[in-house]
């Protein structure tokens, strides 16, 4: 599980420059960000904040979520 010192400090990587790029924490294994809406996969305890990953699963709802994330 993440950390709440780490999700405090995390930013979603395509918001960061503009915006406030905070992420909410979903099922315990994805980041969402509240700006945007990308969704970054957790995997082994491990956040995958690439810009890519997070794009695949913008259209996607959080309810929709796999659990867990599938493998790259």
């Amino acid at each position: 599980m993440v950390s709440q010192e780490l999700l405090e400090i995390l930013r979603c990587p395509a918001c960061v420059r503009e915006k406030d790029g905070l992420l909410t924490m979903v099922k315990d294994t994805w980041l969402v960000c509240q700006d945007c809406g990308r969704k970054y996969p957790i995997v082994d305890d491990i956040p995958v904040m690439l810009i890519d990953e997070g794009d695949k699963w913008v259209a996607t709802g959080a309810e929709a979520l796999p659990v867990p994330p599938p493998a790259r």
